[in-house]
């Protein structure tokens, strides 16, 4: 079993890789484009895990480790 954990900035959070990255697509000539938020999705490899065991160990993965709850938005989705 796998998990996917897509993590973002909470609005309100200053994003200055989203800001360089809105800045360098106009440098390209995307004007069209607004504001930009930058994230990470991580993919994990959860091994002969229970079905029923792996949201919950996920979960646990996300608040103590691969998302800064304070600052970051967290969700995941269980893949087979």
């Amino acid at each position: 079993m796998k998990a996917r954990v897509t993590i973002s900035l909470k609005n309100g959070v200053l994003d200055p890789q989203g800001k360089a990255i809105a800045h360098a697509l106009h440098g390209l000539g995307f004007d069209n484009v607004g504001e930009v938020r930058q994230g990470k999705v991580i993919e994990l490899d959860l091994g002969d895990i229970a079905a029923a065991d792996a949201p919950a160990e996920v979960e646990k993965m996300c608040t103590q480790l691969l998302a800064n709850t304070v600052i970051e938005n967290y969700e995941f989705e269980l893949l087979d």
